[in-house]
């Protein structure tokens, strides 16, 4: 009698095992350029390790004032550092764990099928392509990094003046991308990588390099992270087998090292 009882506890056991590896989860708050990349991550991880991730995408002004608010976020990924450093600030983030992984570049993107084929970065080239009352889409330009990255360009560049009554703002870089792939704008300023995501559009201007500060998107586990799903997720993203979704999209892997 009890050794058929020891046989079913241990045979539960067994049953029960796999099923707590898999409940095993991690919720991502993550800078919306990020997607593509981070969704294919996430697959190869939960196949290699089991840990479920579970991603949240949105402009990272608005993922940072949500963990602020106590929404249930294990890693943060920002699309710029200032938005990192204002969890870090709050003690919202572990700082240890904190490490600037990524680059990117800022582009001019047109639809596809559009006619314009480079922009010259003056006030001549910008007016020929909008037209008459076309609109250049991007972010949102005191809070959502490209839009912050837009203005602070145009700005050193000479064009800001011309160019400010004429914005599209987006509450993020795929909603200001979606515009010109939808030939709703007939320009957007986003990221080379989600230039890269969608097919609708193309690349017809590249920002000068010290146009604006370096884009740099620093990750950090929360200070509120349940678990070591999130630790061992940006483990796995910092380490060769995460560097090569994170090319497949256009970014460029900065390293693994401490941000300073």
């Amino acid at each position: 009698m009890l050794t058929s009882l020891r046989a079913l506890l241990l045979a539960g056991l067994v049953v029960l095992a796999p099923a707590a590896q898999a409940a095993e989860t991690a919720t991502v708050f993550a800078a919306a350029s990020l997607k593509n990349a981070l969704d294919n991550a996430s697959k190869a991880f939960a196949a290699k390790s089991g840990v479920e991730v579970k991603a949240s995408y949105a402009a990272s002004s608005a993922l940072a004032r949500q963990i602020e608010s106590g929404a249930p976020a294990d890693l943060f990924a920002s699309a710029d550092l200032e938005w990192m450093e204002y969890l870090a600030k709050k003690n919202l983030i572990r700082p240890e764990t904190r490490v600037n992984l990524l680059g990117n570049r800022i582009v001019v993107v047109a639809p596809k099928d559009a006619k314009t084929a480079d922009v010259p970065f003056t006030a001549e080239g910008f007016a020929a392509a909008l037209g008459a009352d076309g609109r250049l889409a991007t972010g949102e330009v005191n809070s959502v990094p490209i839009g912050k990255y837009a203005k602070a360009a145009f700005e050193k560049l000479g064009l800001w003046g011309g160019l400010q009554p004429r914005l599209a703002q987006a509450d993020n870089v795929r909603a200001a991308l979606l515009l010109v792939s939808r030939g709703e704008a007939p320009l957007g300023v986003v990221y080379e990588s989600d230039a890269k995501s969608d097919p609708g559009v193309k690349v017809v201007g590249v920002f000068p390099a010290d146009s604006h500060p370096p884009v740099v998107y620093p990750f950090a586990v929360t200070a509120e992270a349940k678990g070591n799903g999130a630790a061992r997720f940006l483990d796995f993203l910092k380490g060769d087998e995460g560097k090569p979704f994170f090319e497949a999209q256009g970014f460029t892997v900065l390293g693994n090292t401490p941000a300073q």
